[in-house]
């Protein structure tokens, strides 16, 4: 059979249009960005009142270093841990203009639309004897330890949190205020020698639990809601025989695992008074350095595996970091440690050793991408930025899982 004039156009037109789109670019839907949550102990403190702000008006070269880590790194969320507080956030905003949003060593500058800072407990006189000296201090180190948060002044070792993306802050919760003896079969300080309680009944009632705060920041990323569960437990060291730092180290661990876990919780309100934990389906990442090491150092076993081997932590492979590993090979402090020394995050020093001390744990319902610990071996770009701090950047990516992922 002949092909008709009709059909024979028709023939042509399909071999035009194929080969129009075989030239034609091929459009790849975007996938969404991953989003790069970080933890970094600072060290951004003083020890007066508004110390910090006149140092970094004066120009500091430790904070230059800093801020180099965080434009190297690039986070999209980032907690600040020992970032002196103030109520007006001045020094914040000189941290962020003059520092973040300058080049430093060679980087680029970089902006967070968003912020959030408010009050901790260290440095916040209780009013009461908390060492159990004899006596209310009102200045010098013993006023720290009568404070609510070791610290001399109010803010001293404060938290920062920078975000890309708009933190709810209707929505945030502070858990400062919280009183110790509010927890449900909380750690409270014994007398070695007595057996008998450590704390006077009338103190133990009044102690607040987080030494500095404990903040649920809701921020609405690409990746949707996601909570920011930030802290700075107590070091568990610096007190006596009976261990009240140890203690009080582990049921701060301890309040966020309570708060992700299911259930009613009348005793767990905020400082609205807001009860309740983190409803199920709701995810978080926790942040934080939480002076806890999964296997060495003071604190008491089991502590931050409150948390590592929580059922609604996402479990994967620990941040890692080749100059952990090499400065810890410098150190007789660390021939004892049992744990990985690629994990360690901070550096003691030669009496003490390094550590794993600080974390990012995301809730599951997320895929780790990619994850790390700042510390470049001795010689790399960035082993200069060092000794600003003896912490170190801890940083993961994340993605939901399944899908595509690529960086803004």
């Amino acid at each position: 059979m002949r092909p008709t004039f009709r059909s024979a156009l028709l023939v042509l037109f399909v071999l035009v249009l194929a080969a129009c789109r075989a030239n034609a670019p091929v459009a790849t839907p975007p996938g969404p960005v991953s989003l790069r949550i970080a933890t970094f102990n600072t060290s951004l403190y003083t020890e007066e009142a508004g110390g910090l702000l006149a140092r970094l008006q004066a120009g500091d070269a430790d904070a230059r270093k800093i801020a180099a880590v965080i434009q190297h790194k690039r986070p999209d969320v980032l907690l600040i841990n020992e970032f002196d507080f103030d109520p007006d956030g001045a020094a914040a905003g000189v941290f962020m203009r003059d520092y973040l949003g300058v080049g430093q060593h060679g980087q680029d500058a970089i902006a967070y639309p968003y912020h959030y800072l408010a009050p901790v407990n260290t440095g916040e006189p209780s009013g009461l004897d908390l060492d159990r000296n004899g006596r209310v201090a009102t200045r010098g180190r013993e006023r720290g330890d009568d404070a609510w948060g070791y610290g001399l002044h109010a803010g001293q070792y404060g938290m920062l949190v920078l975000s890309r993306y708009p933190i709810d802050i209707d929505a945030a919760r502070s858990f400062r205020l919280l009183r110790w003896a509010q927890m449900p079969g909380a750690l409270a300080p014994k007398d070695p020698a007595t057996g008998e309680a450590w704390y006077p009944e009338d103190i133990w009632r009044q102690l607040r639990l987080s030494s500095k705060s404990h903040w649920d920041l809701p921020i609405q990323t690409p990746l949707g809601k996601v909570h920011l569960l930030a802290a700075h437990p107590t070091p568990p060291v610096f007190d006596g025989p009976e261990r009240r730092n140890v203690a009080r180290n582990h049921d701060e661990i301890r309040l966020w695992a309570e708060y992700v876990a299911p259930g009613e919780k009348p005793w767990l309100c905020d400082d609205q008074q807001r009860c309740g934990g983190l409803p199920e389906g709701e995810r978080f990442v926790i942040v934080g350095d939480y002076n806890a090491d999964p296997a060495d150092g003071s604190s008491l076993p089991g502590t931050i595996q409150q948390l590592l081997e929580h059922p609604r932590v996402l479990h994967y492979a620990a941040p890692r970091s080749e100059g952990a590993v090499h400065a810890a090979g410098n150190s007789a402090a660390n021939d004892g440690h049992r744990a990985s020394p690629a994990h360690d995050t901070a550096n003691f020093g030669p009496r003490n050793g390094n550590f794993r001390v600080d974390y990012v744990l995301p809730s599951v319902g997320f895929e780790v991408r990619d994850s790390g610990v700042f510390w470049p071996l001795p010689g790399q770009p960035g082993s200069e930025w060092l000794d600003a701090t003896d912490h170190r950047m801890v940083w993961l990516d994340l993605a939901n899982p399944d899908a595509p992922t690529r960086r803004d």
